[in-house]
């Protein structure tokens, strides 16, 4: 059963159906891993949000920072911003059963030793520690007071993790450094204005995966979020979001061999 690992979608749905046709995906045989941001920017969220659901045991995701603002916004007093483009979800018959749907979703999910998460793994972090982190999230988002926990987690800071965070700020923590981080210290400590060049780093800060000491360091981590960065060419490290919606490629890697498939969006 070939497994493949595919990038942001962000709700361009024909690039995605693309995409399948190109890889032959069969419902029967094959399975999909989608590495967060499936809805938003794209004009196509339900449609793309749908599909998944609908595949059921065929594929799965982890919880990207665009799906989990579609949850803010769904779920607390918050409203979308300008240039969010999930109004579809919000105004479907069927808003509720795909927020829940998102609800229920990981933030990390092992795949055969593999990591799968949609931003990076702080360096400070082992496997065992990320999944850990990953399930405390996972488990709030199933709680009763669910919106109240989605609101007070809308938050940049604590920007430092530490065994001693309260239960709230360390789902805070969590929740930034796996959907939103780019740059970071080696203490893990985060960082959220700068967006560019992974070389360009801030004084202090290093993209999360040049960082010398990684206590992940020989695991395969795959990740998006983080647009048009197939260059990297760092062992262990395969980043999957090509920039689909700024018109670049939307890619699938097959875990077994790692070959990747692309399509232009345009």
């Amino acid at each position: 059963m070939p497994d493949y690992i595919i990038g942001d979608v962000q709700g361009c749905y024909s690039s995605l159906k693309q995409l399948l046709n190109k890889i032959q995906f069969s419902i029967d045989k094959d399975r999909l891993f989608f590495l967060g941001d499936v809805v938003n920017r794209g004009d196509e969220s339900l449609k793309t949000l749908s599909f998944i659901k609908d595949l059921g045991s065929n594929a799965e995701m982890v919880l990207g920072n665009h799906d989990f603002h579609l949850l803010v916004c769904a779920l607390t007093k918050k409203r979308q911003t300008k240039n969010d483009t999930f109004s579809d979800i919000l105004e479907s018959k069927h808003k509720h059963e795909l927020i829940d749907y998102l609800l229920a979703k990981p933030l990390m999910i092992d795949l055969n030793g593999s990591i799968l998460v949609h931003a990076g793994v702080p360096p400070i972090w082992d496997k065992l520690t990320t999944s850990k982190q990953a399930l405390k999230v996972q488990t709030a988002l199933q709680s009763s007071n669910v919106s109240e926990f989605l609101y007070k987690t809308y938050s940049n800071k604590p920007e430092t993790w530490s065994d001693d965070l309260k239960d709230l700020d360390d789902c805070i923590y969590t929740i930034n450094a796996l959907l939103r981080m780019r740059f970071c210290k080696q203490d893990g400590s985060l960082e959220f204005i700068h967006k560019g060049n992974h070389n360009l780093a801030p004084e202090g800060y290093k993209a999360w995966f040049f960082h010398e000491i990684r206590l992940t360091d020989g695991v395969d981590i795959f990740f998006g979020h983080w647009s048009r960065l197939d260059l990297v060419g760092l062992p262990h490290i395969y980043p999957m979001d090509r920039g689909c919606f700024w018109g670049q490629s939307l890619s699938a890697i097959r875990l077994e061999d790692k070959k990747i498939f692309s399509v232009s969006c345009g």
